[in-house]
């Protein structure tokens, strides 16, 4: 069984390696996230174990990536942070468990082995709402029969207001998700991409999927508008 693991605390990654060799795993290791993803997209791992806060690029962000990309690795989020927003965010973008530090090594140890036997997990269903759907792993958005093209943010903003459906999301709900935490541009870029998402996915299909909700952010129709 082969792992990756990747952490920025070197000494506790060397210190994983050398406990999963000796439980019978082949162990990678990177220690910020744009390696991490190069490795998880070069080689072919059972599991791995995925930092959240890392220079370069955050686990959040290495996860959400894999999965873009239809990579469903089972991914381990191993950090020292207990929120349960930040427990609840790692879950939504795709991990599939949650450990903190510290930790007890032979429990991990039983968590990675459950990982692996269940294996990576299919394609996660087709979003929609009402006629409007969105793919995921294929990244195809459609209103009925007609595919409907959109930038790689415009798509990440409808994936999580439809991940959401009848929701009222903020501003700063949707720039956590689709920016990061770290965003300080202006948060009325979200107003814009909603405009874009609108001339897009609404309009030319007599539609009004996005709701403004006056103060309190957007909300989409779970009928699809």
């Amino acid at each position: 069984m082969r792992i990756l693991i990747v952490d920025d605390e070197v000494s506790l990654a060397e210190g994983l390696r050398r406990g999963l060799v000796a439980e019978g795993f082949a162990v990678d290791v990177a220690h910020d996230g744009v390696d991490g993803l190069w490795l998880a997209r070069e080689n072919r791992y059972d599991a791995i174990v995925l930092d959240l806060m890392m220079p370069g690029m955050s686990g959040w962000k290495v996860c959400a990536a894999l999965r873009e990309e239809g990579d469903w690795t089972p991914i381990l989020m191993l950090t020292a942070r207990d929120g349960d927003w930040d427990q609840v965010e790692s879950f939504e973008g795709g991990a599939d468990d949650y450990v903190t530090k510290p930790f007890s090594f032979s429990v991990l140890v039983a968590r990675i082995r459950a990982l692996v036997r269940r294996g990576a997990p299919e394609r996660p269903a087709v979003l929609r709402a009402g006629d409007l759907s969105l793919d995921p792993a294929t990244r195809r958005v459609a209103r009925g029969e007609t595919e409907v093209a959109l930038t790689s943010r415009e798509f990440a903003v409808l994936e999580y207001l439809l991940r959401h459906a009848g929701q009222v999301r903020s501003k700063r709900q949707v720039i956590g998700n689709v920016w990061d935490d770290d965003f300080e541009g202006d948060p009325n870029i979200v107003e814009v991409y909603v405009g874009h998402l609108r001339g897009k996915i609404d309009r030319p299909f007599g539609r009004a999927t996005i709701e403004t909700v006056r103060g309190a952010g957007y909300r989409l129709a779970v009928n699809g508008g």
